[in-house]
């Protein structure tokens, strides 16, 4: 009994170790790719005049997929480096003298990786499909919606990469006056519209900007002239008509697990690309345990050193590097031919089997020589 308590507290103290480790580098690893990410968006956001809380809405919901990315790497990293600073410190040492097997000083570490795992599935199951939906839906929302509305003045609003908007004051009531639209939508004809006034109202396809007393300048390619058409009243949609029909297109990434598995995409050849995808968000949580696996062989095998050992640790990096490359290669492969999709669990799983079974074994086939002795 005492003996059992002392192995408890053992694992609660490696555990508690490698939890708060986990937390810690998965939060800082996740919140450094967040920013170097959403600095992809700070043009979208200044553009169309949105704050600096629409920002961190927008980008705050890439997080979830840049967790589940990086969560299988930061449970290697956690645990080689956990387990190699107790071997460093010799505390391994002491704990297998006191009679402790491979199986009992992996325990702690084998409950984080099924954390791991369980988190991973959530995250793909779950989690990122719903945050994605959202991202693309609010982006879908500000670049065709939103920005019309947000429009200030003095500014020359980019509304879409073809239609610039610029408005010298807006009234009380609404009206738009000193307006100035540069059209580039229609590659044959691109048009600069001027305005005294107007206003912004909801058409059936996305915002309208009404325009009165204003002209239309169009030059003509091949005579080369400058023809004006004056107006008294114009309608102007200015929803970005080449890239949508009013409605948003789902992708692959924010669609369930049971869509990918019975996929019905838009263009029938990304019909594999589906089923890959949906294999992926299967397999990649099983990787935290493959990885986790390569790292408890680095650390519980050998000669434990104070001093030195980095042969090892170079080589642990190493084989989950090329694991990486591997995973990338793999899933290529099968969303060009679904049939090397077993690929990806052959991946996933058989690492994790083979360093438990060259880490595990020896201790099992150890109790089961010492049961056949005492036997006979």
């Amino acid at each position: 009994m005492r003996t059992g308590r002392v192995v408890t507290r053992l694992d609660i103290y490696i555990f508690r170790q490698l939890f708060l480790a986990l937390i810690a580098v998965t939060g800082g690893l996740t919140a450094l790719i967040w920013l170097t990410q959403s600095l992809r968006f700070v043009e979208l956001v200044v553009n169309h005049g949105l704050s600096f809380f629409v920002f961190l809405h927008l980008t705050g919901l890439l997080v979830p997929s840049l967790t589940a990315v990086i969560l299988p790497i930061t449970t290697y990293v956690v645990i080689q480096f956990i387990y190699q600073r107790l071997a460093g410190d010799r505390e391994l040492t002491v704990m297998r003298a006191a009679g402790l097997a491979p199986f009992a000083l992996a325990r702690p570490a084998l409950v984080l990786v099924l954390f791991s795992v369980a988190a991973g599935y959530v995250l793909n199951l779950w989690l990122v499909p719903v945050s994605l939906r959202a991202f693309r839906e609010f982006q879908w929302e500000i670049r065709n919606s939103m920005a019309a509305f947000l429009i200030q003045e003095g500014v020359f609003t980019e509304v879409s990469p073809d239609l610039t908007v610029y408005v010298r004051s807006r009234d009380p009531d609404g009206t738009l006056r000193g307006i100035l639209v540069d059209d580039a939508r229609d590659k044959n004809a691109p048009a600069t519209i001027l305005a005294q006034r107007g206003r912004l109202v909801e058409g059936p396809d996305g915002p309208r900007v009404v325009l009165l007393d204003g002209s239309r300048e169009v030059i003509d390619h091949q005579t080369g002239r400058l023809n004006i058409l004056s107006f008294q009243q114009n309608d102007m949609d200015l929803a970005d008509n080449t890239r949508n029909d009013g409605t948003r297109t789902a992708d692959m990434s924010e669609v369930s697990l049971h869509a990918l598995l019975h996929p019905h995409p838009q263009n029938p050849a990304d019909a594999p690309k589906w089923v890959a995808e949906a294999h992926k968000r299967l397999t990649t949580p099983l990787t935290a345990m493959s990885y986790g696996m390569v790292a408890l062989l680095t650390v519980l095998t050998g000669t434990f050193r104070r001093y030195g050992g980095f042969a090892r640790p170079l080589a642990s990096i190493g084989a989950v590097v090329g694991l990486l490359a591997l995973e990338l290669a793999c899933q290529n492969l099968a969303a060009r031919q679904n049939a090397l999709i077993p690929l990806m669990w052959i991946h996933a799983v058989l690492p994790g089997i083979v360093c438990a079974w060259l880490l595990f074994a020896p201790q099992l086939l150890g109790a089961r020589l010492r049961r056949v002795s005492h036997a006979t």
